[in-house]
């Protein structure tokens, strides 16, 4: 996809996250929204994926390692062809294949369950290792939350990561300076996170996280790193897009109402003019 493709696509990816939040009425609108334009530039541009064959052996993995954004990553699978859109009605509900936090048993596309805070960058290690010890060339993304790194083993699983080297793990820090109890300042204050990474050993990159080709620019920065892993800190607003999230003072988890996701919706086409978009 082209700029204006990717730009798109991410536009349909945000509609169908809230088509999706909107079925069962609630859920994690913010942490969502604010991670659409990354999954746009991996998805249609970066990720190496076969959606026929979702367990390829060769293909890049993804770790949301903030499992709540579940709808945002099941906007971009659908989109991409893994199951039928049609099971972007059954969030959370009885029997379905897309829980409120990704589960790798249940839905075709996810490569780890997560849900529990702290532990997807440890486990993205793991992966990205073994590709190496496999012969593999694939990349290992991972997207972490702002307030997910509160917990120390994710700077447990830095460590190790910049220790062995491991150019093929490319994280994305959703720094959206909110996390469910309020802004990170005022929780545990989170300070610069490119200082951080790189005070681990890792190459660090700044880029507006709310812009799809930008993030795949970073991206494409971060593939040409071959001695270490690389940290893309996306800077985002939190409920990005969907007037009725970004406005309110707690968006962390909320109610979803017809009328107030009838309205985004049709904020989002008028700002995109989205028309037909190359998904598949």
């Amino acid at each position: 996809m082209d700029d204006r493709e990717l730009t798109l696509f991410a536009g349909e990816m945000r509609i169908a996250a809230l088509e999706c939040l909107a079925a069962f009425g609630s859920g994690h609108v913010g942490g969502s929204m604010s991670v659409i334009e990354a999954l746009a530039a991996l998805y249609g541009s970066e990720l190496r994926h076969d959606a026929r064959r979702p367990e390829w052996p060769e293909r890049d993995k993804l770790v949301l390692s903030k499992g709540h954004a579940g709808p945002a990553l099941y906007a971009a699978l659908a989109l991409r062809g893994f199951f039928p859109r049609e099971w972007l009605n059954t969030l959370n509900l009885g029997g379905t294949k897309l829980p409120s936090h990704v589960d790798r048993t249940k839905t075709p596309g996810v490569d780890m369950t997560c849900g529990s805070l702290g532990q997807g960058l440890s486990a993205a290690v793991g992966m990205t290792l073994g590709a190496r010890l496999n012969g593999l060339d694939s990349y290992t993304y991972v997207i972490l939350g702002d307030g997910e790194c509160d917990e120390g083993q994710v700077w447990e699983a830095a460590m190790f990561a910049a220790h062995y080297k491991l150019s093929r793990l490319i994280v994305l820090v959703d720094n959206n300076k909110r996390q469910l109890d309020g802004y990170t300042r005022d929780v545990l204050d989170t300070r610069d996170f490119a200082e951080k990474f790189r005070a681990f050993g890792w190459r660090a990159i700044d880029v507006s996280g709310n812009d799809s080709p930008a993030v795949r620019g970073a991206i494409r920065e971060a593939k040409l790193e071959t001695a270490r892993p690389t940290a893309i800190i996306l800077d985002t607003i939190k409920g990005y897009g969907c007037p009725f999230a970004e406005n309110a003072e707690s968006n962390h988890s909320m109610s979803c109402k017809r009328e107030d996701v009838d309205a985004a919706i049709a904020s989002i086409r008028e700002k995109l003019a989205v028309g037909a978009v190359p998904v598949l």
